[in-house]
């Protein structure tokens, strides 16, 4: 049988599980909102971003009200942060998204699992949720605090790692690669010819520029909320909070945090977020393509277009014997599709936010951290488990080179635009080649059509 001990709030008193370190307003919120427990929880990279943000609000404290934020609190606090962001504490952070809008019971939940822990550590009831952990804070300016922290720290030392993997190992690929001559596809049609080295840049630079863009975001990212408390206006914080809260951060995690200049905008706008997550969406539209590409080049065995070879990583059926499937490709593209779903919703919780406060923060936090998450994990199993095993066919290109009508390109400087047609509909009508084409329809002769095409040179 479950034991419990008794806390209390404003409300009154409430059971708690005796084994953990929240207190009644986090229970409360576990028993009204049952949606998704277990299930949809607050992304863990909030929680720990709580840990920094209440520990840095300590340091803040301690400088500006020593009176208040004693060493002994701010020592104690401190050793309490340090677990939650770790991720020893959190079995202690049970609440699911689907809350107040503000996270205001998060808030609430971290108020309280640190001042229990840190009275544990101190020995003695020295900290108080309310009082001492949420000291110079507001839910309202703690929330999307640690919602731009949490995701200038997904980025950076997840989303943009994962981008810059798979940008190597395309860029390995373009110099094994060169030389290698190939048909070009445009409207999934035959065109022009390329070489693979080519195409394959096409795909590094779209992750280097989705790199630029991710980036380009961060520095509106980087400008905290905190201090801003409850409207706005920093009621209940003193004078320089917001900046010596600010430089904590960045203390505490090594990145450059600023204090947002404008809090009324900080507190009821999440357009950061939404140019953000448009980064991230481009991302996965690259991702998307890319991964369409590989599967399309390497369809076959034998009845697709077979121009590359991908690991073969597992049995791709229950009843065809040998058969093998791009699933890496399909895993990139399923995860691609979730982030532009994520987007939209982004997008439609950002142009919530009424007066004072956007009331839609958890489901931006859910929706962002998932697609970043996502998005990492999903680029290094592309990386390690299909892009570093793709090899050229060579035999495959240079027969689909050479069977491409579209090199009937070439001739259109010597026989024109219309003859080169009429030569690329004979050849595909009769079967033959374009050079048999050529000279049958009498626009060269056949010395005159070797001295000029030469499709190993259109690349060029």
């Amino acid at each position: 049988m479950e034991e419990f001990r008794i806390e209390h709030d404003s409300m009154g008193e409430v059971k708690v599980p005796a084994d953990k370190y929240w207190a009644a307003q986090t229970e409360r919120s576990r028993n009204n909102f049952k949606i998704g427990m277990g299930q949809e929880t607050m992304p863990r990279e909030i929680t720990h971003a709580f840990g920094i943000l209440k520990k840095a609000a300590s340091i803040a404290n301690n400088s500006l009200k020593p009176e208040k934020m004693t060493d002994a609190k701010k020592a104690a606090i401190g050793q309490a942060c340090d677990e939650v962001i770790a991720g020893k504490l959190n079995d202690h952070f049970p609440l699911v998204v689907w809350q107040t809008g503000s996270g205001t019971q998060s808030n609430m939940n971290a108020n309280e699992v640190i001042a229990n822990r840190a009275n544990e550590i101190a020995g003695a009831k020295i900290c108080h949720p309310n009082d001492d952990i949420n000291m110079s804070q507001s839910s309202n300016d703690t929330f999307p605090t640690a919602l731009h922290i949490s995701s200038v720290l997904i980025l950076e030392d997840k989303v943009i790692p994962a981008i810059q993997k798979l940008t190597a190992t395309f860029k390995r690929l373009e110099k094994e690669n060169e030389g290698i001559v190939k048909s070009g596809r445009t409207h999934l049609q035959d065109a022009v010819p390329v070489s693979f080295s080519q195409e394959i840049s096409g795909w590094r630079t779209s992750l280097e520029r989705d790199e630029e863009m991710i980036k380009s975001s961060l520095p509106y990212l980087k400008q905290l909320a905190l201090g801003g408390t409850a409207v706005g206006t920093g009621l209940n914080a003193p004078k320089g909070f917001d900046t010596a809260v600010a430089k904590a951060v960045s203390d505490l995690t090594g990145k450059e945090f600023i204090t947002a200049p404008n809090k009324f905008h900080a507190l009821t706008s999440k357009d950061e977020l939404v140019f953000a997550h448009g980064a991230l969406k481009a991302l996965a539209a690259d991702m998307m393509k890319i991964a369409n590409d590989v599967r399309w080049l390497a369809s076959g065995p034998r009845d697709g277009l077979g121009e590359i070879h991908i690991p073969e990583n597992e049995p791709g059926s229950s009843i065809m014997p040998g058969k093998v499937n791009p699933t890496q490709c399909e895993q990139a593209t399923m995860v691609a599709v979730q982030v532009m779903g994520n987007d939209a919703a982004i997008g439609f919780a950002a142009s919530q936010g009424n007066f004072e406060l956007n009331v839609f923060m958890p489901v931006i936090a859910y929706n962002f951290i998932q697609s970043a998450r996502l998005l990492a994990e999903s680029i290094i199993s592309f990386n390690d488990n299909c892009a570093i095993g793709i090899t050229a066919n060579k035999d495959k290109m240079h027969h689909n080179l050479y069977n491409s009508l579209m090199l009937v390109t070439a001739l259109n400087p010597y026989i024109g635009y219309e003859n080169a047609a009429k030569t690329a509909h004979k050849a595909y009508d009769e079967n033959i080649s374009l050079k048999e084409a050529c000279v049958g329809l009498g626009f060269l002769t056949a010395e005159k059509f070797d001295e000029v095409f030469k499709p190993e040179e259109m690349v060029k």
